[in-house]
């Protein structure tokens, strides 16, 4: 008889949690996963499911302007914010049954609790008291947003979570940060009528990014009236009769509605129990775990944001299954971590995969680097200000298309296409024998025949 009650027990009901256990259970496990909030994880409750309605909600607006070039007479428009979380709230319940209903399904047994590690196979499940033999445990916990740095008043800030929930639309926001989340929601409320002002310590936008996309994204926001308040930080924040007034590091005070941190995320590692299994976290916080998601106790494993390795809910989910696979299906499986397509929500969108310029250069020498912007054809009547930017980056030695760039309508969809293309490892000699699809944005990227002409630096002495 065995001495587990489970054959894996899943603490996290997100994206990676959810795969694994449920991919496990087809391998003929036993398994349990303890959740303490909502099934579904960030990505579907408070991130990007809800992010994405939001998105789409703020788009509309300019959609309506546009429409007249095509003859169209919209009338009078009215945007109920109220109507928006509403609705957007009833399709997050929708979902959230679906995540249950596939576990159930599957066979998981789903636990609502919160559940924290004892030893290296025992997990206490807080609601009902009850420990838990598991052979295996995963931990899938993701992370949370912070109010960082600490400042006098920054309590008076809110993060990605309470965002989605706001009672009223704010109509003069302060948003801090200039990575994914910062820049999304300064699109939505700029999109959606408020008057927004977007801080960043940085020279530009997106840390990280290809360098000519951040300045086309600053340009972009800049025309779309986001006022970009960049090589400052936020000292204070006060509650007045007119708002908040927000103290900048150059002296300067903003009186807004709202502020929204949005400059990191931290491991949701605190109190789990993990150092009572001999596992110990790195400076952030995180479940340092190897390529198999294994922690330095082999019965504990790791996946999803609480790992610290890409924190993207596809990598979750990949990881999670690549666990499952590799514990329960007797196919070790690696999730490979460096070529990822991602995209991030603005307005104009963004869709990339690969390296940028500065990074190829260090990685591969000599590249050629072709790029291309260009007014879309549904600005010619539309009378849309926004151009599409669009960058290939290819290694001379090997003809390897090694970065994808995009920044315009529909980007998103296209790099997830573009994506497969280079994670097979297409040359630029592919895509130039591609038949392009016109008229479209996207045959730009198998149009594109001469590189850019870079410039070396003048020799000294």
């Amino acid at each position: 008889m065995s001495s587990f009650d489970v054959d894996l027990f899943v603490i996290g009901g997100g994206s990676g949690g959810v795969r694994a256990a449920r991919i496990a259970a087809g391998y003929g496990a036993k398994v349990m996963l303890a959740e303490e909030y909502r099934v579904g994880g960030t990505c579907v409750i408070r991130g990007c499911v809800p992010k994405k309605l939001m998105v789409y909600a703020s788009r509309f607006a300019e959609e309506f302007h546009e429409a007249q070039g095509f003859g169209w007479s919209v009338g009078e428009t009215r945007f109920d914010w109220a109507t928006l979380i509403r609705n957007k709230d009833r399709e997050i319940d929708r979902l959230e049954g679906i995540y249950r209903t596939n576990l159930d399904k599957a066979g998981v047994e789903i636990v609502d609790s919160r559940a924290v590690i004892e030893d290296a196979h025992t997990v206490h499940v807080l609601k009902t008291g009850a420990r838990i033999r598991a052979r295996t445990i995963l931990v899938a916990v993701g992370a949370h947003p912070t109010l960082e740095p600490v400042i006098p008043g920054g309590e008076l800030g809110i993060t990605s979570n309470e965002v989605f929930h706001l009672e009223t639309q704010p109509k003069r926001v302060l948003v801090v940060g200039g990575g994914y989340i910062a820049v999304e929601f300064a699109g939505v409320f700029a999109g959606l009528g408020s008057q927004v002002t977007l801080l960043h310590r940085g020279d530009m936008l997106l840390r990280g990014f290809d360098d000519d996309v951040r300045a086309a994204l600053g340009e972009a926001y800049v025309q779309r009236g986001v006022n970009l308040a960049l090589g400052r930080t936020l000292t204070s924040l006060e509650k007045t009769s007119g708002g908040i007034a927000a103290t900048l590091s150059d002296g300067s005070v903003l009186t807004v509605d709202q502020v929204l941190v949005a400059t990191g995320r931290r491991p949701n590692t605190q109190g789990l129990g993990l150092e009572k299994a001999g596992i110990t976290l790195d400076e952030v916080g995180a479940i340092p775990v190897d390529a198999y998601s294994q922690t330095l106790i082999p019965s504990i494993y790791a996946v999803g944001d609480v790992t610290n390795r890409a924190n993207l809910t596809p990598i979750a989910i990949r990881e999670g299954h690549a666990f499952a696979d590799t514990v329960f299906g007797n196919k070790p499986t690696i999730v490979d971590h460096d070529l990822i397509p991602t995209a991030v929500f603005s307005t104009p969108e963004i869709g990339v995969i690969g390296c940028g310029e500065a990074a190829a250069r260090a990685i591969y020498g000599d590249i050629d680097v072709y790029k291309t912007a260009f007014r879309p054809m549904k600005a010619t009547l539309s009378g849309g200000k926004d151009r599409v930017f669009m960058k290939l980056i290819v290694d001379k030695a090997t003809d390897k298309v090694v970065g994808v760039h995009i920044m315009g309508h529909d980007a998103g969809e296209m790099i997830q296409l573009a994506g497969i293309a280079v994670t097979m490892g297409a040359t630029k000699a592919d895509f130039d024998r591609t038949v392009a699809v016109h008229p479209t944005a996207a045959e730009e990227l198998v149009t594109m025949r001469t590189p850019v002409v870079v410039k070396k630096p003048e020799a000294v002495g």
